[in-house]
């Protein structure tokens, strides 16, 4: 009698967590954010206009995304640097004028790779010199360890030698 009563609470048990299962997956469907492909029409005179663009743009930050250049971003911020860009190009800008320009209203950050001067030497330099301290402490530490496990092995010669002669001394 008492195990038709653990079959029956397990079997229940056992609905209980696949409805579970099937509502959280249910709503993992639901309220996952949907992929919004960003589509520019934009018109261009000529392939080379339509080229410069899409090097420009994809050398250009978004500002908000951070991690995305201006092409893949679908933040409302990236889609008016693309209208910026296509602007100017259409305005007779040259690529350098056009990174200058947003350089200057939004700073280095804009782009990907930003120039090395006297402000970005950390962001350049500074995982290098992370680096070369993380390997001058390695060196010491395991040159410590080593110090530290001849040490040990001296103390234990040391100690076999004493209980040589302490042993030697019992024998006499």
């Amino acid at each position: 009698m008492e195990i038709g009563k653990q079959n029956a609470q397990h079997k229940i048990n056992t609905l209980w967590l696949v409805l579970l299962i099937a509502v959280s997956i249910g709503a993992a469907f639901t309220y996952a954010p949907t992929a919004q492909a960003t589509i520019d029409a934009f018109e261009f005179k000529n392939d080379e206009l339509r080229t410069r663009y899409q090097d420009l743009a994809a050398v250009l930050r978004c500002p908000k995304c951070q991690n995305q250049n201006i092409i893949d971003s679908d933040a409302g911020i990236a889609a008016d640097l693309r209208q910026q860009v296509y602007r100017l190009l259409n305005e007779g800008y040259t690529d350098d004028e056009i990174l200058d320009f947003m350089v200057a209203r939004y700073g280095n950050f804009v782009l990907y790779e930003p120039p090395v001067n006297s402000l970005t030497y950390l962001l350049w330099y500074g995982p290098f010199v992370l680096l070369f301290l993380a390997g001058i402490v390695v060196f010491f530490l395991l040159r410590g360890n080593r110090s530290a496990a001849q040490a040990a092995q001296q103390i234990n010669e040391d100690d076999r030698e004493r209980l040589n002669k302490l042993l030697n001394k019992k024998s006499d």
